[in-house]
C-alpha cells in the first residue's frame, strides 16, 4: 500500500478528491510544457531565418532610374551602366519612384529592397531637437518686429485655415535685418519655443564647400530634411556668405558660391506656401544680397531689426535685470546714458555691473556699479572704432 493511500485508509472520498487535484496539477503542467515548447519552437525558427539571411551574399546600393509598367525598373549602380531589373513582388511599388535608392540582389540584379534617404551626416547636425529655451518674455523692444515674424510664420503653422479662408498664401520666408546684436536670432529661437515645429539652424558659411556641387547638394539635403522633419523653420544665419550679389566669377570658390546660392533659390520656389516648412534668415549686410533673394516669393517679408530706442532700451535692461537685486538703480538714467547701444551691448552692461557687485563681495547691484559698466563696455568700443578708423586713414 502507498504512502497516499495509508494516508488516506478509511477515507475514499478525500483520497479521489486528492487524485482528482494531482491530475488537475498535472494536466496544467503539461500545457505549460507545450507553451514554452511552441515558444521555444518559434524562436528556433526566427534564429534559423536569421542565420539563412546573415549567410545570403550583400546586396548591391543603386539608385532607381525609371520604373516600368511590367514589374520592372531601370536602376544605376553608383556611376556606372544601367540595367533593367525585375522587382521583387514583396516591394511596394508605390513606393518607388525616379531617385529612390534601392537594394539589388547581387546575382539577378532585382529590386529587394527600398533603402532610406541617405543624408550627409552635417545635414543631420543641423538639426535642433530640444527646443530652445527663450521665450517671448525674453525679448525687449522688438514689439513690432516680432508681431510681424508672428504673423508671417507662426500663424500659418498654427492657424493655416485662416489663408484658406481669406485665399491668400502665407509668406515663405521672412529676411531679418539689422546691426549685429540686435536680436535677431534670439526672435528666431523664441519663435522655435513657441511653435511645436522642429528648428534647424545653420550658419551661410557652412553652406560653402570646397568641391563642386557639394554646397549645392547640402542645400537640397537640408531641405528634404526639412519636408521629413515638419513641420519646419529653417533658420539661416548671416545668410550673405552664400546670397551676395553675383559678379562675373573670376575664381573656381565664387562660382562654387553661386552655385550654392542658385539651389537655395530653386529649393524656395519648389515648396508649397502653405506647407509646414518655412524660413527664416538673417543679415547685416542687406545692402550686398541677390536682389533674386529679396524678391516676392522666396523672401517675402523683409523686417528691420534696428538699435533700440530709449523705450526698448529700457524694456531690455528690465528683462536683463529682472533676476539681480537692485539698490538704488534707476534704469531711466541708464537707458538714457546708453544711447547707440544694441541690446548685446546692454546684455553686457548689465554682466559687468553684476561683476563689479561681486568683486566687492556684495550680492546687490548700485547705479555705480552700472557707470562703472557703461563706462567699461562702450568705452571700449569706441576706442577700438577710433583704433579701426585711424588705422584706415594712415594705410588708406
Amino acid at each position: 500500500m502507498s504512502g497516499d493511500e495509508v494516508q488516506f485508509q478509511g477515507n475514499y472520498d478525500d483520497y479521489i478528491t486528492y487524485l482528482k487535484r494531482r491530475i488537475r496539477n498535472l494536466e496544467l503542467q503539461v500545457r505549460m510544457l507545450e507553451a514554452d515548447k511552441e515558444r521555444l519552437e518559434r524562436e528556433l525558427s526566427r534564429l534559423r531565418s536569421e542565420m539563412s539571411r546573415l549567410r545570403q551574399p550583400p546586396a548591391f546600393a543603386g539608385t532607381v532610374i525609371e520604373v516600368l509598367d511590367d514589374d520592372r525598373a531601370i536602376v544605376q549602380n553608383y556611376n556606372g551602366p544601367r540595367f533593367v531589373v525585375r522587382i521583387a513582388p514583396w516591394i511596394d511599388k508605390s513606393k518607388l519612384r525616379p531617385g529612390t535608392r534601392v537594394a539589388l540582389d547581387q546575382r539577378t540584379m532585382a529590386v529587394v529592397e527600398i533603402l532610406p534617404t541617405s543624408k550627409d551626416p552635417t545635414v543631420l547636425g543641423f538639426e535642433v531637437i530640444e527646443r530652445p529655451n527663450v521665450t517671448y518674455n525674453d525679448i525687449g523692444g522688438l514689439k513690432k518686429q516680432l508681431q510681424e515674424l508672428r504673423e508671417a510664420i507662426e500663424l500659418p503653422l498654427k492657424h493655416p485655415e485662416l489663408f484658406e479662408e481669406v485665399g491668400i498664401d502665407p509668406p515663405k520666408g521672412v529676411l531679418l535685418y539689422g546691426p549685429p546684436g540686435c536680436g535677431k536670432t534670439l526672435m528666431a529661437k523664441a519663435l522655435a519655443h513657441e511653435v511645436n515645429a522642429t528648428f534647424i539652424r545653420v550658419v551661410g558659411s557652412e553652406l560653402v564647400r570646397k568641391y563642386i556641387g557639394e554646397g549645392a547638394r547640402l542645400v537640397h539635403e537640408l531641405f528634404e530634411l526639412a519636408k521629413e522633419k515638419a513641420p519646419t523653420i529653417i533658420f539661416i544665419d548671416e545668410i550673405d556668405a552664400i546670397g551676395a550679389k553675383r559678379m562675373d566669377e573670376t575664381t573656381g570658390g565664387e562660382r562654387e558660391v553661386n552655385r550654392t546660392l542658385m539651389q537655395l533659390l530653386a529649393e524656395m520656389d519648389g515648396f508649397d506656401p502653405r506647407g509646414n516648412v518655412k524660413v527664416i534668415a538673417a543679415t547685416n549686410r542687406p545692402d550686398i544680397l541677390d536682389p533674386a533673394l529679396l524678391r516676392p516669393g522666396r523672401f517675402d517679408r523683409l523686417i528691420e531689426v534696428p538699435l533700440p530706442d530709449f523705450e526698448g532700451r529700457l524694456e531690455i535692461l528690465k528683462v536683463h535685470t529682472r533676476r539681480m537685486k537692485l539698490r538704488g538703480v534707476d534704469l531711466r538714467v541708464i537707458a538714457e546714458m546708453t544711447e547707440g547701444a544694441s541690446g548685446a551691448d546692454l546684455k553686457a552692461i548689465a554682466t559687468e555691473a553684476g561683476m563689479f557687485a561681486i568683486r566687492e563681495r556684495r550680492t546687490y547691484v548700485t547705479q555705480e556699479d552700472f557707470l562703472k559698466a557703461i563706462d567699461k563696455v562702450l568705452g571700449n568700443e569706441r576706442k577700438l572704432m577710433q583704433q579701426i578708423l585711424s588705422h584706415e586713414i594712415i594705410y588708406g
